[in-house]
């Protein structure tokens, strides 16, 4: 005797199965048809502007995506000097330092950006070294005094001197 759940579940399985076979076996010009009509519908100004700006975000995301790999790489060969049994106290206490250091950079290189992004309505990728920040921004207006604030706003966020540059990628 079958009961209910059995027969639903039967029912869908061969629903599922029929359309699998129906998709597989469909000829490749329905499919193509399909690809050029929605092509022809999706064309228009707005879609460009789309993708431009898809574009520049990408290389903000781009440069943020390669830091976090090398961060990540550091960070694994740190965490991996931690856990060996053969490494001294000092040593484990330096990579532990090296660490935390490396966790607050992020940090700080984050704040920054939003910092940049909330006061100065730019988006902005922030790389700081020991002594030195990068800043790569987009904007359409390039100017001295848009980059006199940008060093300045990044500027506040220290007490010592720091090496600040800054980049301009056009929107």
């Amino acid at each position: 005797m079958i009961n209910k759940q059995n027969l639903w579940f039967l029912t869908l399985f061969s629903l599922v199965l029929v359309l699998g076979v129906y998709y597989v076996t469909m000829p490749n010009e329905m499919l193509l048809k399909n690809v050029k009509t929605s092509d022809k519908t999706a064309k228009g100004t707005k879609t460009t502007n789309v993708k431009t700006s898809s574009k520049e975000i990408s290389s903000l995301d781009a440069m943020r995506v390669s830091l976090e790999e090398e961060r990540n790489e550091e960070m694994t060969s740190l965490q991996e000097q931690l856990t060996s049994g053969k490494m001294g106290a000092e040593e484990k206490n330096n990579a532990y330092e090296q660490l935390k250091y490396l966790n607050s950079l992020q940090g700080k290189e984050e704040k920054l950006e939003k910092k940049l992004k909330d006061n100065l309505k730019l988006d902005c990728f922030v790389k700081i070294n020991t002594t030195a920040i990068e800043s790569v921004c987009i904007s359409s207006k390039h100017d001295k005094s848009l980059a006199n604030n940008i060093m300045r706003s990044l500027q506040e966020e220290y007490t010592d001197k720091m090496n600040i540059t800054v980049k301009f990628q056009k929107k």
